[in-house]
């Protein structure tokens, strides 16, 4: 006697689970443009190493036979990211448009377990409708509950935020409990025009609002690039992919370790000549925050996050000699760089995440204060403010503020941390108000007064600018440098040598709990 016949089934069933929702099924996937989550993670991952595979629901004939089989409708497992493990999973659309059978929601809370436990970032790609009114298929009865102690499901979700990296690509339509997890990430891309995110699609839409909207209308790249949804999309699935591996390569294994500091080729005395004009001499004229960033960064990669989001702040990572340090900045592009409702949460989810996993700071500072008008005051600009604010008190990480033209109100102090590195260009100037609002106000009853009121305001202005010169902070003690522009990258490269061993001593959790 043997178990060949056991043997066998195993096996069968794992290649069953392999051929997915079937040829027809897949055919039609692939007719709308996507791949299938298997194709995914061929593409994503340079070996895959699969847990699970015979899970799924078999029908079996009279003679004990395999009739039909149903695979679990999430694939996991282990993936190698150009020499890095990581947990890499998604849904199987498919199979019942990737909405979980039984097998698949185990499988899919398993990925987060399973990254938590190896202390491995996690990429999920996902892909599907959540929950349905038809259950999620298999022997267990519909109406049955988990145990009333038992540890609520998204417990882990929460936890794996806390400990590890966490991606998720928005690979097609994503509504429900995968929508949930596509923000409940350290970073979010999204496929522009075949995935959409949503809580509830256009049919349940209609049904309870009335309201008749196509998917890409509800939750299309467009709309989420701007709610801040997602943080970044891509044209592409292939872009996609290459986005989470950029995005992972600044990232450590989990908040036990750092990330890896690169060999770099980039002189860490490089100057750049582009700098020294770079801010006008005439305040009200924007310049491009992005080609400081990359001016100063090693071979001026920058990849930025959420650049759609939040538009007077400009957030993402670089390299300065070699080490990973995050960006924020201001873009005076875009309301003179003042920090919105939006603006505020995006820099504060930056501070955040940087001190999640131990990444050192670099603040490009012009900031004209909080956003004001009836729009802020709607939006509730000074309580998301205050909230960057007290992030940035707050942080645990190194920060070099580089002040590049301006800082005024209480929204400067959301650009300087406890253990700041203080740098400041001859451009740079500060104060209570701009001085172009600031002299209307304080002044406004000797400009009436005056002959020529506007010539007045224009005297009153210079004379104001005149004495908000960055020398006498240099004086004092102030800043720790007053500097060229031009000098900028060799000083944070200095800078990135003196933090180093610092940073070691920051791995572990940090107190406060990581949230979307």
């Amino acid at each position: 006697m043997s178990w060949h016949k056991e043997a066998h089934e195993i096996d069968l069933r794992r290649d069953l689970s392999k051929q997915q929702g079937g040829e027809e099924a897949i055919a039609i996937h692939h007719a709308k443009g996507r791949l299938t989550i298997r194709e995914r993670i061929d593409a994503l991952t340079d070996q895959f190493e699969e847990h699970g595979e015979g899970a799924g629901f078999a029908e079996k004939g009279p003679d004990g036979s395999i009739q039909s089989f149903s695979p679990a409708n999430y694939v996991v497992g282990f993936g190698d990211l150009g020499g890095r493990r990581v947990v890499v999973g998604g849904e199987d659309f498919t199979l019942k448009g990737g909405s979980p059978n039984g097998a698949g929601l185990r499988k899919s809370v398993y990925a987060e377990e399973l990254a938590v436990q190896f202390r491995m970032p996690l990429v999920r790609m996902l892909e599907g409708g959540g929950g349905s009114v038809g259950g999620t298929g298999g022997p267990r009865p519909q109406t049955v509950g988990s145990p009333v102690y038992s540890e609520p499901r998204f417990k882990i979700i929460a936890d794996a935020l806390n400990v590890v990296p966490v991606v998720s690509g928005a690979m097609g339509p994503v509504a429900g409990f995968p929508a949930g997890r596509v923000v409940s990430s350290h970073f979010s891309v999204m496929v522009k025009r075949t995935s959409q995110v949503l809580v509830a699609g256009p049919a349940v839409v209609e049904r309870a609002l009335g309201v008749s909207m196509t998917k890409e209308q509800l939750g299309g790249w467009r709309v989420h690039t701007r709610s801040g949804i997602v943080d970044n999309v891509a044209d592409s699935e292939q872009g996609a992919f290459d986005q989470i591996r950029q995005f992972l390569s600044y990232m450590p294994q989990n908040v036990w370790q750092l990330p890896a500091r690169e060999h770099c080729t980039d002189d860490p005395n490089r100057t750049e000549e582009s700098l020294i004009s770079i801010v006008p001499k005439d305040g009200r004229i924007p310049f491009e925050m992005r080609d400081v960033i990359r001016a100063v960064a090693d071979d001026g990669v920058f990849f930025e996050t959420s650049p759609y989001y939040g538009l007077g702040q400009i957030t993402g990572f670089a390299r300065i000699n070699g080490a990973v340090v995050g960006i924020i900045a201001n873009d005076c592009r875009h309301f003179a760089g003042a920090m919105t409702a939006q603006g505020s949460q995006k820099a504060r989810k930056q501070m955040e995440l940087c001190d999640m996993f131990h990444i050192p700071i670099v603040n490009f500072l012009d900031e004209p204060g909080f956003m004001i008008g009836p729009d802020a005051e709607k939006e509730a600009t000074i309580r998301y403010g205050m909230s960057a604010v007290s992030a940035a008190v707050q942080s645990t990480v190194p920060w070099a503020t580089i002040a590049v033209h301006k800082s005024f109100g209480v929204a400067s102090a959301a650009h300087f941390a406890p253990n700041n590195y203080k740098l400041a260009w001859p451009s740079y100037e500060m104060g209570a108000l701009p001085v172009q609002g600031g002299v209307a106000v304080a002044f406004h009853k000797e400009i009436e007064a005056a002959a020529d009121p506007e010539a007045k305001r224009l005297e009153l202005e210079d004379k104001l600018i005149e004495g908000r010169s960055p020398f006498p902070m240099m004086e004092s003690f102030a800043v720790h440098e007053l500097i060229d522009p031009r000098q900028t990258r060799s000083r944070l490269c200095r800078w990135v040598d003196w933090i180093e061993p610092l940073l070691e001593e920051l791995k572990g959790p940090v107190k406060w709990g990581y949230r979307p």
